[in-house]
């Protein structure tokens, strides 16, 4: 029963991505604002986070910010029916590239990393690198429980044979070899996964769990590195895919300098575009020793 339910979600998504993307946006607007009412959970938490990085914005401000976010979620939900199922050539005329996707062909003797941080767009990022650059890309992904949907997302973003998937429980060892093969680590940096290779490092002021392994893996592998951050755009005009100059002296000899420089960019990107960042993730689940939980 919970496989046919599966395959009748992705029935729908193959069935939606045939709409205008106005009007399947127009959709994904009205649910998500359903969902806002709904989800009672997840929207305490986007509201706890909004409250935490944003205390500056008046409480009716950060309520709008929650409830865009849940519109722009249920969006990009309904919408990766496009990405998996679209034509090239149609995905071509949605997705717009900003910046410099192109770097890494143009230096294939140099490991390349993405920082992509999890605005709910990102997956558009992952399509368009197949669309407009030749190197494969490789990432860590955590698997889902249902194995119809497990199949369906590894399958949909890598379509065009570009790609590899690493399950985010194994080795580092197979995403290290795939990086020296030549690939590139489209890595997504700011989730809370515990202090396993991490630190506590301020994230608008409130101390997280903040990976430390970008810094160690670009360092160890010479690798450059390059921010990268997608957008939605209203009205269903489609996406935007801005690819940032590769930094510079990153990483630096400091594995806590590096998290902080690598936070603060992604505070800065969150403040240009509030709403479309993953507010529903507990990002501050895990506490220094003997301070409570954030959310209550």
């Amino acid at each position: 029963m919970k496989h046919l339910g599966a395959r009748f979600v992705l029935a729908l998504v193959w069935l939606l991505h045939w709409l205008p993307l106005p009007l399947l946006a127009a959709i994904g607007v009205v649910l998500g604002r359903l969902l806002y009412r709904l989800a009672g959970s997840r929207r305490r938490i986007a509201l706890r986070n909004l409250e935490l990085c944003l205390p500056e914005l008046p409480p009716a401000e950060r309520r709008a910010i929650a409830r865009r976010c849940f519109e722009w979620f249920v969006r990009s939900a309904l919408e990766r029916g496009l990405l998996w199922y679209a034509s090239p050539a149609r995905l071509r005329r949605l997705i717009r590239v900003e910046g410099d996707i192109g770097w890494g062909d143009r230096h294939p003797d140099r490991a390349v990393m993405w920082l992509v941080p999890h605005f709910v767009g990102m997956d558009v990022a992952g399509t368009a690198s197949q669309l407009y650059q030749a190197r494969q890309v490789a990432t860590i992904y955590q698997a889902q429980s249902n194995p119809v949907f497990d199949q369906a997302i590894r399958r949909g973003r890598y379509r065009f044979g570009q790609g590899a998937a690493f399950s985010r429980h194994e080795s580092a060892l197979p995403l290290v070899r795939a990086i020296k093969r030549g690939f590139i680590f489209f890595n997504l940096p700011d989730m809370d996964f515990g202090l396993r290779d991490a630190a506590f490092v301020p994230f608008f002021g409130v101390p997280a769990a903040t990976l430390l392994a970008p810094s160690r893996m670009a360092r160890s592998l010479n690798m450059t590195v390059q921010p990268v951050v997608t957008e939605i755009l209203p009205g269903g005009r489609g996406y935007v895919v801005r690819f940032g100059e590769p930094w510079d002296h990153w990483p630096g000899d400091d594995d806590l300098a590096d998290a902080r420089r690598m936070n603060e960019w992604i505070e800065a990107e969150i403040r240009r575009n509030p709403s479309q960042y993953l507010w529903v993730h507990k990002r501050f689940k895990t506490r220094p020793p003997g301070e409570p939980s954030l959310y209550g």
